[in-house]
């Protein structure tokens, strides 16, 4: 049993992680950095370790000091939420050989599916549909054109490491190929420390659809149905929905017998997200595999009752799932709604400063994940993600009149956000009736 655990997070994903442990009557640790010592997840954790300041290398991806910080505590085990350690394969082989449960999957399955070619010719194996592409990794210039030739143009060069969009360029024709490749590599170099590209046909506009999974020690895996998170800018997810409701019964059957095949080639542990774009033919294509509890998480946990986190816990001691697939049903529909401190009317620009006042909404069937409060200074080293408004209700249409009246009541006085964009999404005669895929966005900011 597992007594004490460290959050080697911050923000409301730490809030989160603390919230599901306090229910199971584990002790807590919150790690912070300088700048966060008035945090919620401080405030709210059972003991607190300051790390380092806000540089990011001397706290929140400072794995000797996190560890350390474990260790004197006497946490059994470290929790990496999403982001900074959560993906990554040294700091799970350093838990290891401290002898402290890292809460995730193992570390050679994160190495696997961590370097997205490994992943695709991993996923090829097991019989999944992934998009036409490179066999291997781009060594030239050379190759990248006959590459491109082979599967048409348009192409998208992808960094093989890391994520969020980085390292990415579509290109239309091979005169720009060269700028493309060497404007992928560059930012893949500076963002991952890895510059290594690959290549995959671009399905344009495509719809990105994903199924969550958990797998145990006992080589038992279950999805949770499947979620929309076409919703996107720049490749990053804004809205997402569960269950998909314009999808065919047989393509749903198809992703949850592709997802359980996947996660059963790699003997996959803890929760995880396959994840496909899929055509107007409902033809879809696995891209990558996110070996960690994502964002988007409680939109699965509103439609099935699963409390993905604790599931988690309960599998890093040893325990089987607690529920078969087939025991499951999907219940009514949850859309999930990030809340960013930006100004999406200066293309998307951060924004700092001090809450004043905060009211968010309630009610039947809403759920706020945020680490907010009066008086909170958000600070401009992280992420500008400051809340996630989750709603659940009988059907869609249910449950999208009560997001637009949850957007309508928050109030962050103090603050800029995204909140009238995300309503604009909400409105939006194509989503209204269903019918967006990840062009969406961009069609709403070109009209504006």
């Amino acid at each position: 049993m597992i007594q004490k655990i460290l959050i080697a997070n911050r923000g409301e994903i730490a809030v989160r992680i603390i919230r599901a442990c306090r229910e199971l009557n584990i002790q807590t640790v919150a790690v912070y950095a300088t700048v966060d010592k008035d945090s919620l997840h401080v405030a709210l954790a059972d003991e607190a370790v300051c790390i380092g300041n806000h540089q990011l290398e001397n706290s929140y991806l400072n794995q000797q000091a996190i560890l350390q910080a474990a260790i004197n505590t006497q946490a059994q085990a470290i929790h990496p939420g999403y982001g900074f350690l959560s993906e990554n394969v040294q700091f799970a082989l350093a838990c290891e050989r401290s002898g402290i449960v890292f809460i995730g999957p193992k570390a050679e399955t994160m190495q696997m599916m961590g370097d997205k070619q490994s992943a695709r010719e991993t996923m090829q194996a097991a019989g999944v549909p992934v998009v036409p592409g490179s066999k291997g990794l781009i060594s030239s210039l050379e190759e990248a054109k006959k590459i491109a030739q082979e599967i048409t143009y348009p192409v998208l060069i992808k960094a093989t490491a890391g994520g969020g969009g980085k390292g990415m360029r579509v290109c239309y024709h091979e005169d720009n190929l060269a700028d493309a490749l060497n404007q992928a590599q560059q930012e893949a170099k500076n963002a991952f420390d890895n510059g290594d590209v690959y290549m995959e046909k671009f399905v344009e506009n495509p719809r990105h659809i994903e199924v969550q999974i958990l797998g145990d020690t006992f080589g038992n895996v279950a999805h949770l149905f499947e979620r929309e998170c076409s919703v996107q800018r720049n490749n990053q997810k804004m809205i997402e929905e569960a269950p998909v409701q314009n999808l065919s019964k047989k393509t749903k059957e198809r992703l949850y017998k592709v997802a359980l095949q996947a996660a059963k080639k790699v003997s996959y542990v803890s929760a995880g997200t396959l994840e496909f774009i899929m055509d107007n033919k409902e033809n879809f294509y696995f891209i990558e595999m996110n070996t960690r509890v994502q964002v988007e998480h409680p939109i699965s946990e509103m439609i099935t009752g699963i409390d993905i986190v604790k599931e988690q816990i309960r599998i890093a001691e040893g325990k089987k799932l607690s529920f078969n697939s087939k025991d499951l049903e999907s219940n009514g529909h949850a859309i999930e709604i990030r809340i960013n401190a930006e100004d999406p009317y200066d293309n998307f620009k951060p924004m700092v400063g001090k809450v004043n006042s905060l009211h968010f909404p309630g009610g039947n069937g809403v759920r706020i994940d945020s680490f907010l409060y009066q008086g909170y200074q958000i600070q401009p080293y992280y992420d500008s993600m400051i809340a996630k408004v989750i709603v659940h209700a009988r059907n869609r249409d249910e449950a999208m009149e009560k997001a637009i009246r949850c957007l309508e009541e928050i109030d962050v006085d103090g603050i800029t956000t995204n909140v009238e964009f995300q309503l604009d999404i909400l409105l939006n005669e194509s989503f209204q009736d269903n019918k967006y895929d990840t062009s969406l966005v961009s069609k709403i900011l070109k009209v504006g």
